[in-house]
């Protein structure tokens, strides 16, 4: 199934958020990184929605692991990003650029992600911006 995320990645570096959800269970569990767990594709869409006005983001060196059986998988990566709108709680934005890794674990189910969870130091991510 590491098919399915590399779909997944694929899409989100396109900015494809339609691609992500086609990748994603109706029910998919979203746990976002220093935040709640949003459960449905529409709370994901609006998730990436907010994203998308806020940051813009590549991500480089992706290395995808599946576990035996390939209902698990895991991934690697180099977020590349510029700030673009202040996000709530978090310093203002100017156009900050960013660099940090982070890594993001996946329940499949059959040929489709029911749950994403993405891990980032964001410490380091307000250290970076915070001196752009």
């Amino acid at each position: 199934m590491s098919e399915t995320v590399k779909r997944y990645f694929d899409a989100f570096n396109a900015g494809d958020v339609q691609g992500m959800l086609d990748c994603l269970s109706e029910d998919v569990a979203h746990h976002v990184n220093e935040g709640q767990i949003r459960v449905g594709k529409e709370k994901f869409a609006d998730f990436c929605a907010h994203m998308n006005r806020c940051y813009k983001e590549l991500l480089t060196d992706i290395v995808v692991f599946e576990a035996e059986g390939g209902t698990r998988a895991a991934a690697e990566f180099i977020v590349n990003g510029t700030y673009l709108q202040t996000d709530s709680g978090l310093p203002e934005a100017h156009g900050q650029t960013y660099r940090l890794p982070a890594g993001s674990f996946f329940t499949l189910t059959g040929d489709k992600i029911s749950r994403v969870t993405t891990f980032y130091n964001l410490a380091d991510w307000v250290k970076q911006v915070s001196n752009g």
